[in-house]
């Protein structure tokens, strides 16, 4: 048990028990209660204490504290009825439990102490009467208002104190007066004759008399300005927290840190940055040396416009070593200003306009903040108040820090992310398409956006020119963003058209390009990177010969057709598996599309967005589809009007239209070559005939060759039945001569005595390409002849 002054042994019974209920502590108080001595007691129960049958129920609960009222036993046989108080001495401890031993009369209100208590009270009061006429005042109350108690004695609250104060208390009164109800009031003015203000939470407490009838108002304040401005700069910084860094822009940041310090913290401030590095990367780790180049990248103000600006944000200013910004960028830490060391007029000599708006606009207080994060200087805040009278303390220099050193973090994760942002864009648009080619088979008009606020994705598009005048289009989208996503997108398209050109089926081309992704996957978890690799894809082969279209897609979005004669529908095309799944299959489709047919192909963040659903953006698709121009560049400009939001796709968007052309039966001949090379001549002379009725004799030499050395490779190494395929545009003759096997040319070169091997060797230089493709009848030999030039 703790010591006790050895006054109070006599004024308290003091018994200590532990937890079994056994008396270890016996006071001389408790002996004077009960006549027992300490060593009659200590260490039995003190049950044995209790009268007979005692029925005396406890006020309070058992649990850390109990008070009730217990017959007790004397020494010499009475029995006392006394109030006791106990509570543990330590949770799960040892009791104490104690009762007075003086009287406990009822002390009169003439009572000295009972009057001293009011007079001397610290706590300022003042009690007003039923017309709210000011009745006394204590002591405390007395200083706070500086007016001698006798001569405001009489008035009204409203009239002693600042009006807008001491109206808001007297409406409270008034209703405590009415209701017979406390009342807390908060208030925000001046005490006595200060100069400041300070922040008064006011108890206001009815006072009545003997029947409870309200005779009068008791008003207690108390100054609580250091607990509401800690409470104001707790609330500063968790709404900073909430408030700044909610995009990944470093402009918009630096906007919000302003806002956040206005009006909380200064009348106005401004954020001015470090342009980022040339090259592209960090910023140095040492302070900057005077003079200093910033932008300004934010500011607010409480006046509207922000007039006190010398500086617009974008614009660009030079500061000098005497400057506010440049000083605290060289120390690294926050100045203030005025300082002991000079005035806010010195520190702003250095710029005649800037010290004409302090003087216009009363500014007396300003405070620069370095904006560092990850040990390197970003920019500085600069802090300035004119509107609020108090200076800046040292309370709201740390707390100017913590929000700024908050917004730093956010400005610095915006810079690094708008850095990876467009070096990734740019590798972006480096493995895009600059232009589609231009075939004869279709007019295409691609789009390519990316997100607004995301990374980067991997979404892409091509078009591939094929052999026989046929055409591929490609659009895709690796799942992710950044850089990576990027990197697997250039890997990704290069493959396609590696596909592509050897003349693979749709299904055939997306079953090689999920073993790729499954590879990437692959190397991408033994290089210890994160997610696994994964890609959607849909690839079309359209034709103009056929004017048949070849489609199959691997978890892509299905494309939307607009015939000549319709309205714009989805394909049904069977989704098949994403890209990177492994050995599912996929399969493909075969359209019919007429003359003038619109395709579209896109992905999916140009459909999905968080304000609508799946069907309503198909449907506004296919409005924005039927509705369009014939061009196809206006055509994709009124999908992207339509579909995406004003401030730009919360995903990357990829568009591919096409417009088909097919070719007429008079641009292509087609002949069956009997396997016997005595007829090749015959043939030859059959070509002739038909570029000439083509009008293009001035290729008839070349094309007999090519016609002779294919058709008598067909003869000798492939398998019947052969067939003879011309086909030409303005621009392009094609042949193609294909037969039955399966077995694949290749150019060798002739040694100087060999008969023969030089028959592709001559086609490949007598063409501007040429190659072989697989069909399910066998395979097909193709060389490719410009006409541009040919008479």
């Amino acid at each position: 048990m703790s010591s006790v002054h050895p006054l109070d042994e006599a004024a308290t019974a003091r018994a200590v028990l532990d937890e079994n209920g056994t008396l270890i502590r016996w006071s001389e108080g408790a002996h004077r209660l009960l006549g027992y001595a300490p060593e009659e007691v200590e260490g039995r129960p003190a049950a044995e204490l209790l009268a007979p049958m005692d029925t005396a129920a406890p006020r309070g609960s058992i649990g850390s504290r109990w008070d009730g009222v217990l017959a007790l036993r004397h020494r010499d046989g009475r029995i006392l009825s006394v109030w006791l108080l106990a509570h543990r001495l330590e949770p799960d401890g040892d009791w104490l439990v104690v009762t007075p031993l003086d009287s406990q009369e009822p002390r009169t209100l003439d009572d000295p102490l009972t009057r001293a208590a009011f007079a001397q009270s610290p706590c300022a009061m003042a009690v007003y009467d039923e017309r709210l006429r000011l009745y006394g005042v204590n002591d405390a109350m007395a200083e706070v208002i500086d007016l001698p108690e006798d001569r405001i004695r009489g008035l009204r609250i409203s009239e002693i104190d600042d009006q807008r104060a001491g109206d808001q208390l007297e409406r409270a009164m008034a209703d405590v007066l009415a209701t017979g109800r406390g009342r807390t009031v908060e208030t925000y003015t001046r005490s006595g004759g200060e100069d400041r203000p300070h922040r008064w939470l006011a108890r206001i407490a009815p006072l009545t008399d003997a029947h409870g009838r309200v005779r009068g108002v008791c008003l207690a304040a108390h100054d609580f300005t250091e607990q509401y401005r800690a409470r104001e700069r707790l609330q500063l910084v968790n709404e900073a927290s909430v408030r700044i860094g909610t995009t990944l822009d470093v402009t918009r940041t630096a906007q919000e840190l302003a806002d956040v310090c206005v009006p909380a913290l200064a009348d106005f401030v401004s954020v001015d940055l470090l342009d980022p590095p040339d090259n592209g990367g960090e910023y140095r780790l040492e302070p900057p040396a005077a003079p200093i180049t910033l932008r300004r990248a934010a500011h607010r103000s409480v006046n509207a416009g922000c007039p006190e600006a010398v500086v617009e944000p974008g614009d660009v200013d030079v500061y000098p070593a005497s400057s506010p910004q440049a000083d605290s960028l060289i120390a690294g830490r926050p100045l203030v200003a005025p300082n002991a060391n000079g005035t806010l007029e010195e520190w702003l000599s250095w710029d005649e306009l800037r010290g004409k708006r302090v003087r216009e606009y009363g500014i007396h207080a300003t405070m620069s903040v370095p904006v560092r994060a990850r040990g390197r200087t970003l920019g500085v805040a600069v802090l300035s108040r004119f509107r609020r009278p108090e200076p800046f303390t040292a309370d709201d220099v740390l707390l100017a820090e913590e929000v700024t050193a908050r917004a730093a973090v956010c400005i610095d994760n915006a810079r690094r992310f708008s850095r990876e942002r467009q070096t990734a864009l740019a590798l972006q648009r480096s493995l895009l398409p600059q232009s589609l080619p231009r075939t004869a088979a279709l007019e295409a008009a691609s789009r390519y956006l990316p997100a607004a606020r995301a990374g980067v994705g991997g979404d892409w598009f091509d078009v591939i020119p094929l052999s026989g005048m046929r055409v591929a289009m490609v659009v895709g989208d690796v799942i992710g963003n950044g850089i990576q996503a990027s990197a697997t997108m250039g890997r990704l398209r290069t493959a396609v058209r590696t596909l592509a050109d050897i003349d693979l089926a749709p299904d055939e081309l997306l079953t090689h390009l999920d073993d790729l992704v499954v590879r990437l996957s692959a190397e991408a978890g033994s290089e210890g990177t994160t997610g696994e690799v994964g890609a959607t894809c849909v690839y079309a082969v359209y034709d103009p010969v056929s004017r048949r279209c070849t489609l199959a897609r691997a978890g892509h979005p299905p494309p939307f057709v607009l015939p000549p004669d319709g309205p714009p529908r989805q394909i049904d095309l069977p989704p098949g598996p994403a890209l990177g799944m492994g050995g599912l299959p996929f399969e493909s489709v075969e359209l019919d599309l007429p003359e003038g047919t619109v395709l579209a192909l896109y992905t999916d963040g140009l459909l999905e967005s968080r304000e609508r659903d799946l069907d309503t953006g198909h449907r506004l698709l296919c409005r924005a589809l039927e509705q369009s121009s014939r061009s196809l560049e206006g055509t994709a400009h009124a999908i992207l009007q339509a579909l995406l939001p004003a401030g730009g796709a919360p995903d990357d968007v990829a568009l591919l239209l096409a417009r088909t052309h097919g070719l007429a039966a008079s641009d292509v001949a087609t002949w069956d070559i009997p396997a016997d090379p005595a007829l090749v001549a015959p043939i030859r002379k059959q070509v002739a005939d038909q570029l000439e009725v083509w009008e293009l004799t001035g290729a008839t030499f070349t094309a007999e060759l090519v016609v002779s050395e294919l058709v008598t490779n067909a003869i000798r190494y492939g398998e019947p039945p052969i067939r003879l395929r011309l086909i030409h545009d303005a621009e392009t003759l094609i042949f193609e001569v294909s037969d039955s096997s399966h077995t694949a040319p290749h150019l060798r070169r002739a040694k100087t005595f060999d008969e023969g091997g030089r028959g592709l060797l001559l086609v490949a230089q007598l063409t501007q390409r040429w190659g072989s493709r697989h069909t399910p009848e066998g395979k097909t030999i193709w060389a490719e002849l410009s006409l541009v030039g040919e008479e």
